[in-house]
């Protein structure tokens, strides 16, 4: 028997006032999640329990049964892995967002807010010149990565705040530790400063703040831990870097994003032909987490519906073989707040095309045990 782990990032949510209390996920329409209810269960399960800080790094490793021990430290590697690059044990990597600061140098938003696509573009742009000692490499949007030296003082000792978790502070306050400890990225830091003031308006301007060092870190490869051939459909950088780590097929998708305009029935008709070849898939949307950060609740809805709609409803329609089913948020990304946190987030899982079976789902240990043992190992 085969099994398809479906993570809706950031699916978890607080109650949203306007809907009674109702979250996101609860306000959606899913008839299909309600089917795979009918035939299993539906439970709320803190994933990062008490562990680790709650993220998307952390969490989908420990739903793919890696050990706490082998974690990498932050995700930056992860993410250069995504886009087939390495860094040698002598170096080191951060990610570094596009923020925008008001008048007051408060953080007001982590994800370049203000501009639009083309104008991020722009702006790593003025920023991609040659920086003595610092390789900037820009990913999407507002995400970019920083290639340099190893510095221990910066990966053991400097406590840098993700900025998405950071909002409403103080900028220079946040940044503070960090160009103390490294005259490179304070000459960095203040010299793109300069560089993005071209695209300041309405008192808001732009700069770049580096965060989550992380040095390279080898994971065991998901056929060792499983013994089971393994496959990932997904685009954001985090979940492909994971899936190039544990050694998971990931193809690229034409149409796919790591937001809301992702193209589900691309990711749909990849799910399905590697749900073929493989005894496990996983299947990754970032959609509602991104539109969680913008506090876009109803967006957020609106995703869940159609992942239902598009995605489940075409996998269900058309496996006829007997499968094992999750669908489950990582973490909270609250709507509210804009900010991850740790508490419980709903976890479906069900076993089709065959008979109905007890599902128990009490823990993140239940999860990985339902998924794996049920796998069919050929392919």
């Amino acid at each position: 028997m085969r099994s398809l782990l479906v993570i809706i990032d950031g699916l978890g949510d607080d109650p949203i006032p306007e809907w009674k209390g109702l979250t996101p996920f609860d306000h959606a329409e899913h008839k299909n999640m309600d089917q795979l209810i009918s035939l299993g269960i539906c439970s709320n399960v803190s994933i990062c329990e008490n562990d680790f800080v709650p993220e998307s790094l952390s969490c989908i490793l420990r739903l793919l049964g890696v050990q706490q021990c082998d974690f990498p430290m932050n995700r930056a590697y992860l993410e250069l892995l995504a886009h087939e690059r390495d860094i040698s044990e002598y170096e080191m990597v951060l990610r570094c967002n596009l923020v925008s600061v008001d008048e007051n140098d408060t953080l007001i938003s982590f994800n370049g807010q203000g501009l639009t696509p083309q104008d991020m573009a722009e702006a790593a742009a003025a920023c991609n010149e040659f920086w003595q000692g610092i390789e900037f490499m820009h990913l999407s949007m507002y995400r970019n990565l920083l290639i340099l030296d190893k510095d221990r003082r910066i990966l053991d000792a400097c406590d840098i705040q993700p900025p998405h978790e950071s909002m409403g502070e103080n900028i220079n306050a946040l940044l503070s530790e960090l160009k103390e400890k490294s005259l490179l990225l304070k000459h960095f830091i203040e010299g793109t400063a300069k560089k993005l003031e071209r695209f300041s308006r309405d008192g808001i301007r732009y700069m770049l703040y580096p965060w989550g060092p992380s040095e390279r870190k080898a994971l065991p490869a998901f056929a060792a831990l499983h013994g089971l051939q393994g496959a990932a459909v997904c685009e954001a950088e985090i979940v492909r870097g994971i899936a190039k780590g544990l050694q998971l097929e990931a193809p690229k998708i034409k149409g796919a994003t790591a937001d809301i305009d992702t193209d589900i029935a691309a990711k749909t008709q990849a799910t399905l032909e590697l749900l073929k070849q493989n005894g496990f898939v996983l299947t990754h949307f970032n959609g509602a987490d991104e539109a969680a950060h913008r506090y876009d609740y109803q967006g957020k809805d609106n995703f869940i519906s159609a992942i239902d709609k598009e995605f489940l409803g075409p996998v269900l329609k058309t496996v006829k073989e007997p499968l094992r089913i999750v669908v489950c948020g990582d973490h909270v990304t609250s709507s509210v707040s804009g900010k991850h946190n740790k508490n419980a987030v709903p976890v479906i899982a069900a076993q089709v095309n065959s008979v109905k079976i007890p599902v128990e789902i009490s823990n993140y240990q239940d999860i990985l045990t339902f998924l794996m043992k049920a796998s069919d190992k050929r392919g």
